[in-house]
């Protein structure tokens, strides 16, 4: 039987040529190593599920004998209640590590850069971004992913409810269910908590247009607002494209000389390049735009490198200056109406001019209706000069309404 170890004896043992391991007599399972440079250290022996382990409990002499035999004992116990004190020590040792890179918004900004980046155009991702950045990171940072449950989706999307922003909340929960969907996929979570989550609004499909005497005052009031973003609004109304594609708008899209906007497919909603020929009244606006030096080229923007942003400020003040009665108009409070609705009401404004409606398709980048399914793949004419009309057409049409004017001397399109 080996004897117990002691001060005196782990003193007096010398290295050898090769490492070798000293038993403690008095604790099976302890031992003493000691390294052929003259380093000792401490280890306890012992199996898990029938294997052979080895936890290294730290060196001598920062551990001394009585506190070696006293963690060496506290590990064996543990092997006793069948955990694996080796396998604990590893996972405390890696805890703060996984802890970070489990923390919502590490996770959230590999989803953005690995997913949303890649598989959705930079108008969407950036709005996803935004989303999170606003409604999310403020309530779920420094937690981490696994103990987020669906009650606490619930509580956030009650929190962009009653700030009064319905529509918002569904927006948000879109964007974390995909979130969750995609670290489920990665293997971070098992179940996603968005599952079963119901939209907290039902949307209705808009139909709102504006008027000829709101398109009047919305348009007065971009005159009053400047820039960037007046004639940001103005070229919404003559083009009737999105506000992303119009917002993002560079110098490099625009052929002055041929009349014509060439929106590339990246930056398209249907992924689809799109012509879009510019109206008298459009090249007005442009003409009179100031160019800020920066390397993207961007028509609007302050910064010259990224395009302008607070769409939400900006309506607001538009709004306002509606209300206001321009020009000593006496006016009431406008229904409301969204940025979005400009496309419509160009839509609209264009059937009402007597122009065909696959021709206002063609112009709004559409390939549904007129053009979906098999229509759309042998359909292959560009409507060039259809939309061309179209647009000039629009054009003289919103001059007239914005000057006060009969619109007698706009020639409708028939047929």
């Amino acid at each position: 039987m080996s004897k117990g170890l002691t001060v005196k004896g782990i003193e007096s043992q010398k290295p050898g040529s090769a490492r070798r391991e000293v038993p403690d007599g008095l604790l099976a399972g302890l031992y003493l190593v000691v390294q052929p440079s003259g380093a000792r250290s401490w280890a306890v022996r012992y199996r898990a599920a029938g294997v052979p382990r080895k936890l290294t409990l730290g060196p001598y002499p920062a551990i001394d004998l009585g506190n070696a035999r006293e963690l060496a004992r506290k590990a064996l116990v543990a092997v006793a209640e069948g955990r694996d004190p080796g396998e604990e020590k590893k996972a405390a040792r890696q805890a703060p590590a996984k802890r970070e890179r489990d923390l919502f918004e590490v996770v959230a900004g590999q989803f953005i850069e690995r997913y949303a980046k890649a598989n959705t155009r930079e108008s969407t991702w950036r709005e996803t971004e935004r989303l999170i950045d606003k409604n999310v990171l403020p309530v779920w940072k420094g937690r981490a992913v696994q103990s987020i449950t669906r009650r606490d989706v619930i509580d956030l999307l009650d929190r962009v409810v009653d700030r009064g922003a319905a529509v918002a909340a569904n927006r948000v929960l879109a964007v974390v269910r995909r979130l969750f969907g995609w670290t489920v996929e990665r293997g971070i979570l098992e179940l996603s908590p968005c599952a079963g989550v119901k939209a907290p609004t039902a949307e209705r499909s808009r139909d709102r247009v504006l008027n000829d005497d709101e398109l009047r005052r919305v348009w007065r009031a971009t005159d009053v607002d400047g820039w960037p973003f007046g004639p940001l609004v103005q070229l919404l109304i003559l083009t009737g494209q999105r506000r992303d594609e119009v917002a993002n708008i560079r110098w490099s899209e625009l052929d002055l000389e041929k009349r014509l906007w060439t929106l590339p497919k990246e930056r398209s909603k249907n992924d689809t390049a799109h012509e879009v020929p510019l109206s008298d009244a459009a090249l007005s606006v442009i003409g009179k735009l100031k160019k800020i030096a920066g390397k993207p080229g961007f028509l609007f923007t302050t910064t010259g490198e990224t395009p302008v942003s607070g769409f939400s400020r900006a309506k607001h003040r538009l709004d306002a200056l509606v209300l206001s009665g321009l020009r000593g108009e006496t006016v009431g409070p406008t229904p409301h109406w969204t940025l979005h609705d400009l496309r419509r009401t160009a839509a609209s404004g264009m059937a009402k001019l007597g122009i065909n409606l696959p021709v206002i398709e063609k112009v709004l980048n559409h390939t549904s209706g007129s053009f979906a399914g098999i229509v759309g793949v042998y359909q292959r004419h560009t409507f060039a000069d259809e939309k061309r009309k179209a647009l000039e057409t629009w054009g003289r049409f919103v001059e007239t309404v914005v000057r006060d004017e009969p619109s007698d001397n706009v020639v409708a399109l028939r047929g």
